[in-house]
């Protein structure tokens, strides 16, 4: 219990200087704060360190400090995650016939399985497609479990910060610092014809899980909250 209420204190300062960190962020760095926090850096802006990711690393190539969907697949991190804040920025294709359609997974059992149902997916998908699929698919939501507030996204072509907590049942997604996901899954179903083995997970990998739609990504961190 105790270390469940450090963790969520320090969930909360860190959503608190959110704003701060996406404002003052280095390109591809960590912030003085997030380094005495004790963030890590997932990446650098010149390669996807094998040390740190594994599985599809050729399916998301590095181009002027980002790196970005084309073929596509699983990029997970090699490390297995529980506690969690997650920060970084996506930018949707201009191309108003490209969906954009990508996904945030956390907590997956294995970095090859679909992470949507062995752990958690936190859909990425332009904003302005909303109206054509259902509303758990739409951006941030937690797909098939948590439908997402819409409306948060910039413009296409322009970066997006996302921040996801994850903290034991707690799921929070903050993007351009408004809240559009604010659930406890303890009694969680799936609310589409489909099995969510893996939806309480205790810990997995995180990661992106591309459809070869050309979302760009950079400014990748993470600070685990397991102590």
């Amino acid at each position: 219990m105790k270390k469940t209420l450090v963790a969520f204190v320090a969930a909360i300062l860190c959503v608190a200087t959110s704003a701060f960190a996406q404002e003052g962020q280095p390109l591809n760095a960590l912030t003085p704060q997030e380094k005495d926090l004790g963030f890590e850096l997932l990446f650098d802006g010149t390669a996807l360190s094998p040390e740190i990711w594994q599985s599809s690393i050729e399916g998301y190539p590095v181009k002027d400090g980002y790196f970005v969907c084309e073929k596509g697949g699983n990029l997970m991190t090699k490390k297995k995650y529980s506690d969690f804040i997650l920060r970084f920025e996506f930018k949707e294709p201009e191309d108003a016939n490209n969906w954009g359609n990508n996904g945030c997974g956390i907590r997956a059992t294995a970095p090859n399985l679909d992470a949507a149902y062995n752990g958690m997916e936190l859909q990425i998908i332009a904003d302005d497609v909303a109206n054509k699929i259902a509303p758990w698919q739409a951006h941030g939501s937690i797909y098939g479990i948590v439908p997402a507030k819409q409306g948060a996204q910039k413009p296409r072509g322009e970066w997006n910060y996302e921040e996801v907590i994850a903290i034991g049942p707690f799921i929070k997604v903050i993007v351009n610092g408004q809240l559009i996901v604010d659930a406890d899954i303890t009694n969680a179903k799936p609310i589409h014809d489909a099995q969510h083995p893996g939806l309480h997970n205790k810990e997995g990998f995180v990661g992106f899980l591309g459809h070869s739609d050309p979302v760009q990504f950079r400014n990748v961190r993470i600070l685990s909250l397991a102590k």
